[in-house]
């Protein structure tokens, strides 16, 4: 185990090092993950140490962020990986509360946005944003940080917590970290432990339709209508793909544009065999 990486289990163990720590002067910067950590993760980390005295991690899989038949159970873990590798990147606290602290008996107070999540993955994963604004919220409450880090691959989560942050007063800078990528192009998840060597390489389909999404504007073809059927032809070429949504999108509200006159937010989501995986990225910029 770790030795000079802190350990906190327990909410209120961790809102009171929090307050302690503020109390001292220390700036708090905090990096909110799932666990099964990759280099993705490790980059959010170092983002985040040059951002704060203290950069605190937490490791929760959420079950609300779950929906029924959704993977909440498969969720791939492996907690002593993950401290080796927090203590490794040079955290200094990682917070590891069980779903019963979080979600304590009883509990019924949930955080939801009106517009937001009703785009994009949330038209077909429907609970998820309501889970994860609460999970959120619940988390700068105990940890209490000036600053937190979220991955710009999960792109609709990102500009979710902005909103929120904004919509209830946080004194909290939201930092987005770039998407980390394999030699291949394809964007680090926890996910893609689920595929196999075949899903392997058809997931790199996603950043490849990007890419040329991406060359058509250069190219001058900026009717979205027609990047997004040549970006599905391209994809449903491959075997064992299914495309839940191409969209492109304004990238404060996430409303569909006709036209790509202006930098947009391009994003795709994909079932290849049973693994759902997401990518995204900004055109026109």
């Amino acid at each position: 185990m770790p030795l000079d990486l802190e350990i906190i289990e327990s909410a209120a163990a961790m809102q009171a090092r929090a307050r302690d720590l503020r109390a001292a002067g220390k700036t708090i910067a905090f990096v909110p993950t799932m666990g099964f950590l990759h280099a993705g993760h490790l980059s959010l980390i170092e983002i985040g140490r040059e951002h704060g005295d203290i950069l605190v991690a937490s490791i929760f899989v959420n079950p609300t962020q779950f929906g029924p038949g959704e993977d909440l159970e498969a969720y791939p873990r492996d907690m002593p990986r993950d401290l080796a590798l927090l203590e490794e990147v040079g955290a200094n606290i990682v917070f590891t509360p069980t779903p019963e602290d979080i979600y304590t008996p009883g509990f019924q107070t949930y955080v939801t946005l009106e517009h937001l999540p009703n785009r994009l993955c949330g038209l077909s994963r429907p609970v998820h944003f309501r889970g994860v604004a609460t999970v959120v919220t619940k988390l700068f409450h105990i940890v209490r940080p000036h600053t937190a880090v979220f991955g710009l691959k999960d792109y609709q989560q990102y500009v979710i917590i902005k909103r929120l942050v904004k919509d209830l007063g946080f004194d909290i800078r939201i930092i987005g970290g770039p998407t980390v990528r394999e030699p291949d192009g394809l964007a680090l998840s926890s996910r893609n432990a689920y595929l196999n060597q075949d899903q392997r390489e058809a997931a790199t389909c996603l950043n490849q339709a990007l890419a040329r999404a991406d060359q058509m504007v250069k190219e001058g073809i900026v009717a979205s209508r027609d990047i997004i059927a040549q970006s599905t032809a391209f994809i449903e070429a491959r075997a064992g793909t299914q495309i839940d949504y191409i969209a492109i999108v304004d990238p404060e509200t996430l409303e569909d544009v006709a036209q790509v006159d202006r930098p947009v937010q391009m994003a795709l989501a994909v079932k290849i065999g049973s693994t759902r995986l997401i990518d995204n990225r900004r055109l026109n910029e």
